[in-house]
């Protein structure tokens, strides 16, 4: 039929269909999309993450059958990464990639969920933690306090803190202003540094203003990333966390208009985007490393054994700190130490 048409001699008719149809192509597009929904992330457009979170997005429009849409928000469109747990709680966005250790005067129990210092880095000991030996429900639990539902959660590689000096023992980190926010800046602040509260964002101003004088990223990538290492040159070689575990929030509200079907195409969304974030951060970590030495990157000095001592004992006081913070944080750490 369209053949016909457009084999029509009047090019009047031929464009007036054309543009019929574009309207009505669109207007089912529309239609099919029963929900509308706000993904707000951590990272920047351009990131090696932020394509990921931009995947989950068409992943979970892709499993619905297109019944929901997802408009991607990335760091700084709208929302600040630490408004992102307050933003989706109240609805403003309907899911957020959160960083617990931005909102942990609102939700304690989410560093405990990221990973404390002197946590595993073995993935298939932290799948089974939620999966299999009951962090799951208490999370959940605890989220649903605050109106949010928690989804699969996603492994990035270890924590690494970059300074603009060399870090020759650990008594240069006394005095230092480091971007650390939640257990990471209470654990260099029993280093004798002083922790900031910064946005992923900040950091290379931040660093290059002299505001700060170290930072932590998420990751090395993160690192790479922000070309944090044009304003500060030093990697310390001990990780502050072997792996972080970061949460996936749906506001509870928009979650529960969902139809069982669409409950599970969403988290099997989630699922596929861990497998992906464990895969790629391996994969770019040790890339991400490569390209920064190229541009002057160092590590530190590796540290002696009185060193690695004292780094392990400012870990070690965090476990029963935070398990004094509040009912969910100490059940958590329960079941962490009874493993």
């Amino acid at each position: 039929m369209l053949k016909k048409l457009l084999g029509a001699t009047s090019k009047i008719l031929c464009s007036a269909l054309l543009i019929g149809l574009s309207f009505g192509i669109a207007a089912n597009d529309a239609s099919a999309a029963k929900y509308n929904w706000r993904f707000a992330n951590l990272y920047g457009r351009g990131t090696a993450f932020g394509a990921l979170y931009e995947q989950l997005g068409r992943d979970i429009e892709r499993l619905s059958n297109g019944e929901i849409k997802v408009q991607v928000l990335y760091s700084g469109e709208g929302v600040g990464t630490s408004g992102l747990f307050g933003a989706v709680k109240s609805g403003l966005i309907t899911m957020a990639a959160s960083f617990q250790s931005m909102h942990a005067g609102e939700f304690p129990a989410g560093i405990v969920e990221i990973g404390l210092p002197g946590g595993t880095d073995d993935t298939d000991e932290l799948y089974s933690l939620f999966h299999e030996k009951g962090w799951n429900p208490i999370l959940q639990k605890a989220y649903g306090e605050h109106g949010l539902v928690p989804l699969e959660q996603y492994i990035q590689p270890p924590v690494y803190v970059l300074t603009k000096t060399p870090i020759n023992s650990i008594e240069d980190f006394k005095g230092l202003k480091i971007r650390a926010p939640g257990a990471y800046g209470k654990f260099l602040r029993n280093l004798g540094a002083s922790p900031v509260s910064l946005a992923w964002g900040e950091i290379y101003t931040s660093l290059a203003t002299g505001v700060i004088d170290g930072a932590i990223g998420s990751n090395m990538i993160d690192h790479r990333d922000g070309n944090h290492v044009e304003v500060a040159t030093y990697m310390y070689p001990l990780p502050l966390a072997g792996a972080q575990v970061l949460s996936m929030l749906v506001n509870q509200k928009a979650w529960n208009k969902l139809s069982d079907d669409l409950k599970t195409a969403v988290m099997e969304a989630t699922v596929l985007h861990a497998k992906n974030q464990l895969e790629k951060s391996r994969e770019w970590e040790a890339e991400a490393v490569a390209e920064m030495q190229e541009k002057g990157m160092k590590w530190s000095p590796e540290p002696s054994e009185s060193d690695k001592l004292a780094w392990k004992k400012a870990g070690e006081t965090l476990w029963d700190e935070y398990a004094a913070a509040d009912k969910y944080s100490k059940q958590l750490i329960d079941i962490l130490k009874k493993n």
